[in-house]
């Protein structure tokens, strides 16, 4: 007796018959190869298109809809961890029978977040998506409305809202380089490729979109270190600057006005049509490469002694020693009227007293016009003349007791500050304050800047160069000093002349500061184009009307020969 159960499924009659068979397995087998393969080489095409995006909201778009292209999912959500690991954030909805596009770039979700945490900080394992993150599984539902272990009550409402019929579900941990929870890709509503009805997420498409999770997360997790580490440099850089201008109470906001000011240039370069600067573009990188330079320019400041920072008078070291002149002076007088009644005691006439009391007048009369003399010459707010200078180094040569020894009324030092011919500084002290430049160069070149920003040490190192080649720290010329450096040395010197917070000169009215600018320019120390350029834009009224106090703003142009 034959046992029927032991027959093969499919009965071979003839070679024909089984050609044919074999021929459909191998058809089915040369479809299923090139699926495979084609799955993976998708799988290859996302990765790098993953990899290669850098706007995070796009990153996170291109995430969703890989995985929904991938599966051929209706719907699909994802989520993103709170800093603080306590909830699930909405980063984007989509879904194509609704029409619904929310999150990325199409703007902020306001719908609330997942908790993890329960009211009583119990784990909440109710949500499908908390359970995910907080157990690490990935789950796969065949109908949300049968599924028991887990709260849809939020889905059914939405569906009784839209009349949407939530039912097949997708629900993926997506895991970091560390193997830590960074977010949760959730799909739904699976399509039949044939007849587009709704489905279960077969087996297959569960392990495809773990493992676009996978990538997706490393993805993610390297966009957000690259930000992290570009906002710490950016912090870092900002930080530094700030530390330099608080070194000083003058300068306190000099390094952001500086930086304002010539992304002001630098834009307006990139609009105009017309003129020298027509066919000059600055790209985003060339902008921000510029930015940063103008951020770090004073950076070599950090090694200036304080005393020369702000040395606000001639004689300002830690303090301003005007105040010791001022004793020495008081003493003087003291001793010329001491010695004066001595020589009145002396003498007995009244005459011979009056004239002892005329003397001392006019002694003190002359000390006085001595003392307001140096003091006025100490604030460096003029030019000193040789008449100047000779009538310091007369008053230095008169004498005045100290312990019982007679003194010069100033000492050497004193001398040399006083006489300086202009501003408050000495050679010496000048060019303690023009090392800062170079300082900014030796500082910046041993830091690794990345190739987007490599021109930065020379960019701010070169703001105090000159066209005419008088300018340091290099003394370059007109051809070796970039556009770059010129619109930072533009920007820079304006900032200076405008400034409300310089001991050592009164802020400059518009018209003013303009015709400084023009000056310089005649002089070949500023680049005249693109003098031309800030005037004929206005760049300067741009940032007078958010930096300048209205007593400033006068609007005269300099005329032009």
């Amino acid at each position: 007796m034959i046992d029927k159960s032991r027959e093969p499924a499919v009965r071979i009659t003839g070679d024909d018959e089984l050609n044919q068979l074999l021929s459909d397995i191998v058809t089915s087998v040369r479809e299923f190869t090139q699926n495979q393969i084609e799955q993976i080489r998708r799988l290859s095409q996302i990765g790098s298109a993953l990899s290669a995006e850098h706007n995070m909201d796009l990153l996170l778009e291109v995430i969703v809809e890989e995985a929904r292209r991938f599966t051929n999912a209706d719907g699909g959500t994802l989520y993103i961890m709170s800093n603080d690991e306590r909830s699930l954030h909405f980063a984007i909805v989509q879904n194509d029978s609704l029409k619904i596009r929310m999150g990325g770039t199409a703007g902020a979700i306001t719908w609330g977040p997942v908790k993890l945490y329960n009211g009583d900080d119990t784990l909440n394992y109710a949500n499908v998506s908390s359970y995910s993150v907080l157990s690490g599984e990935v789950v796969n539902i065949s109908d949300v409305y049968h599924a028991e272990k887990f709260n849809f009550e939020g889905t059914r409402k939405f569906d009784s809202e839209t009349g949407y019929r939530s039912q097949s579900m997708l629900v993926v941990p997506m895991r970091d380089h560390e193997n830590d929870i960074i977010g949760i890709l959730q799909l739904l509503n699976a399509r039949d490729r044939t007849n587009n009805k709704t489905v279960p997420f077969s087996k297959e498409y569960q392990e495809l979109t773990e493992s676009l999770a996978s990538q997706a997360a490393i993805a993610l997790t390297n966009n957000r270190l690259i930000k992290d580490l570009q906002n710490l440099f950016e912090s870092f850089i900002k930080t530094i600057a700030t530390a330099i201008d608080e070194k000083s109470p003058y300068t306190g906001d000099h390094g952001r006005r500086v930086v304002e000011l010539t992304i002001l240039i630098a834009g307006k370069i990139n609009e105009v049509k017309e003129g020298h600067f027509k066919d000059i573009y600055f790209s985003k990188d060339q902008i921000n490469e510029l930015r940063i330079a103008a951020w770090v320019h004073d950076v070599g400041k950090v090694a200036i002694p304080e005393y020369v920072m702000d040395k606000s008078t001639k004689l300002s070291t830690v303090f301003d020693r005007i105040e010791m002149l001022k004793t020495r002076f008081e003493v003087v007088k003291r001793d010329i009227k001491i010695d004066i009644l001595k020589k009145g005691r002396a003498r007995e006439a009244l005459s011979d007293i009056e004239a002892c009391s005329e003397d001392y007048g006019n002694e003190v009369t002359k000390l006085e016009e001595d003392y307001n003399f140096l003091f006025s010459v100490n604030k460096g707010d003029g030019f000193m003349s040789d008449e100047d200078i000779e009538r310091v180094k007369t008053i230095a040569g008169r004498k005045w007791i100290m312990n019982g020894k007679p003194q010069a009324l100033l000492n050497d030092d004193e001398v040399e500050n006083l006489c300086i011919r202009r501003g408050t500084l000495t050679s010496e002290e000048r060019n303690i304050i023009n090392s800062h430049a170079a300082i900014t160069f030796k500082m910046l070149s041993q830091m690794p800047f990345p190739k987007k920003l490599q021109n930065v040490p020379i960019y701010a190192s070169s703001h105090h160069e000159c066209l005419n080649g008088q300018g340091y720290p290099l003394g370059l010329k007109a051809d070796e000093i970039s556009l770059q450096a010129r619109i930072l040395a533009l920007a820079d010197v304006f900032e200076a002349l405008t400034a409300r917070d310089r001991p050592y000169r009164k802020e400059n009215t518009l018209s003013q500061a303009l015709e400084i600018l023009d000056l310089m320019v005649k002089d070949n120390r500023l680049d005249a184009d693109l003098f031309d350029l800030f005037v004929k834009e206005k760049i300067y009224l741009d940032y007078a009307e958010k930096e300048l106090i209205p007593s400033q703003i006068d609007n005269a142009v300099p005329e032009r020969e």
